[in-house]
């Protein structure tokens, strides 16, 4: 089975704007910001309630603690919220009425929670819809990983930030393109 695609920043931004322009615009600019910012698995992403990522008085959390039936390994683990994705959760969180910390983050057309698969079969959409082939639920996390591997961070952190127990694994997604070879290069 091929890889997800990795986006470049006009393809994202492509993303974007076709989002923008479907129901639920600031829900769907802040899904697709947690899989390129998180680098979230889009079960991860469908398994997140209120309470995991907000704060009893309303704000943000600084991060997000996963717990063991939230994640692919059964591992629980911490994921860090960047500064740049927060304002993007908090436009979200204008449109929701909600204030119970047990409910899903996320909201489907019915209101209700997505399912790992109802979600991945969103993204495939958002993706073609927005004229992307070859993406996938999984970009936004491919693409994380390769952004961070291209400035320089340590595959062991990224496997840490991934939740790899492996950091074979996190290599799998790390895309050698032109920008991390001329960056290469220009350390000889």
């Amino acid at each position: 089975m091929a890889q997800a695609k990795t986006l470049t920043q006009v393809e994202i931004d492509q993303v974007l704007r076709y989002a923008s322009t479907r129901k639920y615009p600031e829900r769907n600019r802040a899904l697709i910001l947690s899989s390129f910012y998180l680098g979230l698995r889009v079960a991860e992403i469908a398994l997140l309630k209120l309470g995991d990522v907000v704060n009893d008085d309303g704000t943000i959390k600084n991060e997000i603690r996963l717990a063991g039936s939230q994640t692919k390994g059964g591992y629980p683990r911490t994921v860090y919220i960047p500064d740049k994705l927060k304002p993007e959760y908090a436009a979200y969180l204008k449109t929701r009425h909600i204030k119970d910390p047990t409910i899903p983050f996320f909201h489907t057309d019915s209101r209700l929670g997505f399912s790992p698969n109802g979600l991945c079969v969103w993204f495939f959409s958002i993706y073609k819809g927005a004229g992307i082939s070859g993406a996938s639920s999984h970009s936004g996390r491919r693409t994380m990983i390769t952004s961070l591997a291209n400035k320089g961070i340590s595959v062991r952190v990224l496997a840490e930030i991934a939740g790899h127990r492996s950091i074979a694994v996190t290599q799998k997604y790390i895309d050698a393109n032109p920008e991390m070879c001329r960056n290469a290069m220009s350390l000889i």
